[in-house]
């Protein structure tokens, strides 16, 4: 099947996003949050977070949804580097890539990063940052596969309710 990529924003869109985010995090923390810390990531909560971040966020940030046979089965996140970050003007923040487990491996997670750089050059972004979770070695390499370096700045992230180190990534845009 065709995999395509288009702009999302619809409470039908984020409440699959949060879906696909509720599944996504547990397969890719299985190995790195316990079983109780892992049952509290649930649709639900996911869900009502993404309705509240993406109706807080929508004019300043873009969501993507890859899709094959009108099922979703990645997403991406992006808008500017918060004042957080002390980062220069036309510095992006690539809030979230998430893949359902089933398609990692398939191309969309590489199609998704690469709607991301294009949307942060459409926005004039020069540079862009992320924060994957530092235990997340099939996630920091797949950034650094896609041109992603850390930077030297670590902080922690909560995750359900976990909390985390995180470690940021930054790249040039072209």
């Amino acid at each position: 099947m065709t995999l395509t990529i288009r702009r999302g924003g619809t409470p039908e869109d984020v409440a699959a996003i949060g879906e696909l985010h509720a599944l996504s995090r547990r397969s890719a923390y299985r190995e790195l949050l316990t079983p109780q810390e892992l049952a509290e990531i649930t649709v639900a909560v996911q869900q009502d977070k993404w309705a509240r971040r993406y109706a807080a966020e929508a004019g300043t940030h873009r969501l993507h949804l890859a899709e094959r046979g009108g099922a979703v089965v990645g997403f991406c996140y992006l808008g500017p580097a918060g004042a957080e970050e002390q980062a220069p003007v036309g510095t992006g923040m690539l809030n979230a890539i998430h893949v359902h487990p089933d398609a990692i491996g398939s191309g969309v997670g590489l199609a998704l990063m690469n709607t991301c750089l294009a949307g942060f050059a459409a926005l004039g972004h020069h540079q862009a940052l992320l924060y994957v979770v530092s235990d997340n070695t099939r996630a920091r390499r797949f950034y650094e596969r896609g041109g992603w370096a850390a930077d030297g700045v670590t902080r922690t992230t909560p995750i359900g309710p976990a909390v985390v180190p995180v470690v940021r990534y930054a790249r040039p845009i072209p």
